[in-house]
């Protein structure tokens, strides 16, 4: 079937459920769906011998060698993508950092003002259609869940406090699973940052990533034992995922812009390891001059011109050049660079979605799911298709496609829709 196909017949099955006379109650016998991302968690990480809890559940359910992300591979553009099942290049949200073109607005994803305008989230993400269709939601923190996407929240949501402690995260949400069993929520994602804040500031080699990784392999042992203590233990599934790797950097390893263009030149949109320029009236020609040829350690597209395997390029929200940096190194201005407080990270993401170091993390584990099931590696878009398959729920219009997991299925309930 086609990806045409798949996403015509997606739309009909919304329509279809948007129809319905009443809200569908949730297949019997499920308990609750936890969708929980691990941020910065890469693939290898799981090998590392820190977390044991994170490594039972992958030896008792589904792992995948590992999970591709979407490109760019950034948090906000992949969690968006893994509850949308959108490429970035169709949900809108095309990195941390942009600007609307039409507008001139600017999204920052540490702008909480800036990001809460619903008009930058195109698609619609799980919980606001699982919500239409009679189903109970609720987020501990999730990229796009404090917004209200086509006017609605999830039931229960929290606006981000990334101060809380992932022991504090998982408190709230088995909090929310001791209301009574008709208010109890049927989809809940819960997000942990502290990986990809060690790695970050340390290094994806460090120590201080391994104890990040400790402190939420204990987080998630609270979980289970939080759901068997409430009778969930044999009915909860829980989908675990990391929404990219990360890739060790130094400040020895920086492509200076300015030694190749003019930066009168340009406007430079964003930049760090994807930077997006917009050449200035007058300068289109220079600055292609400058920068559409070879370079040490990086690579540079018009924007339509970037390779298709990326399915990024089309949105109007993408800057006309695209500059991507090698693996490991940095992409940045010489007046960034003079600020007295810039700082360089050891670690970092946003690279190039093959390279292996932004391979991303799945594991599944609940009675959906196959015992000890290895898959190969799968695009992330696949998530959604996934989740509202679990969630009995009729999908949006996505890019995803239920195949890869068909087979880490314990029933023929991923059998394709007719």
């Amino acid at each position: 079937m086609t990806k045409y196909v798949r996403l015509a017949t997606a739309l009909l099955l919304a329509l279809v459920g948007c129809l319905g006379p009443a809200p569908r109650p949730s297949p019997a016998g499920r308990g609750p769906l936890i969708l929980i991302s691990i941020d910065g968690f890469r693939a290898d990480y799981l090998g590392r011998g820190r977390s044991p809890v994170l490594a039972a559940l992958a030896a008792d359910g589904v792992r995948a060698e590992a999970l591709k992300p979407a490109f760019p591979t950034l948090t906000f553009p992949n969690h968006y993508t893994l509850v949308t099942g959108l490429y970035p290049d169709h949900h809108g949200i095309v990195n941390n950092r942009f600007v609307d073109p039409r507008t001139g607005k600017i999204f920052l994803y540490k702008d909480e003002k800036s990001h809460a305008d619903p008009a930058w989230w195109g698609g619609e993400p799980i919980w606001v259609t699982a919500q239409k269709q009679g189903r109970h939601t609720a987020t501990v923190f999730w990229p796009g869940s404090d917004v209200a996407i086509a006017g609605v929240r999830p039931e229960h949501w929290l606006p981000f406090d990334g101060r809380w402690t992932p022991h504090e995260r998982v408190a709230q949400a088995l909090a929310w699973l001791d209301l009574p069993a008709a208010q109890r929520p049927d989809f809940l994602t819960l997000y942990f940052d502290r990986v990809d804040h060690a790695g970050h500031d340390h290094g994806p080699d460090s120590p201080e990533v391994d104890a990040a990784i400790a402190a939420v392999d204990a987080a998630l042992g609270e979980l289970r034992d939080g759901l068997a203590a409430r009778g969930l233990e044999n009915s909860a599934n829980l989908v675990i995922v990391s929404d990219h790797g990360m890739a060790a950097t130094s400040p020895e390893r920086i492509i200076v812009l300015d030694a190749l263009v003019d930066p009168a030149a340009l406007e430079v949109i964003n930049a760090g390891v994807l930077a997006g320029l917009a050449p200035k009236p007058g300068f289109a020609d220079a600055v292609a001059r400058a920068l559409l040829r070879p370079h040490a350690h990086m690579r540079c597209w018009r924007k339509q011109d970037l390779p298709p395997r990326l399915h990024y390029g089309t949105n109007p929200r993408i800057p006309p050049i695209v500059c991507l940096a090698d693996s490991g190194w940095q992409i940045e201005t010489r007046a960034w660079l003079d600020r007295p407080e810039h700082h360089v990270a050891r670690g970092e993401h946003g690279y190039d979605n093959d390279d292996p170091t932004m391979r991303a993390l799945f594991v599944a584990h609940g009675p959906a799911f196959r015992r000890g099931v290895v898959v190969p590696e799968f695009d992330n878009v696949d998530i959604y298709p996934l989740l509202t398959t679990l969630l009995g729920i009729a999908p949006q219009p996505n890019d995803g496609d239920l195949a890869p997991l068909r087979g880490a299925l314990a029933t023929p309930a991923g059998a394709p829709r007719r």
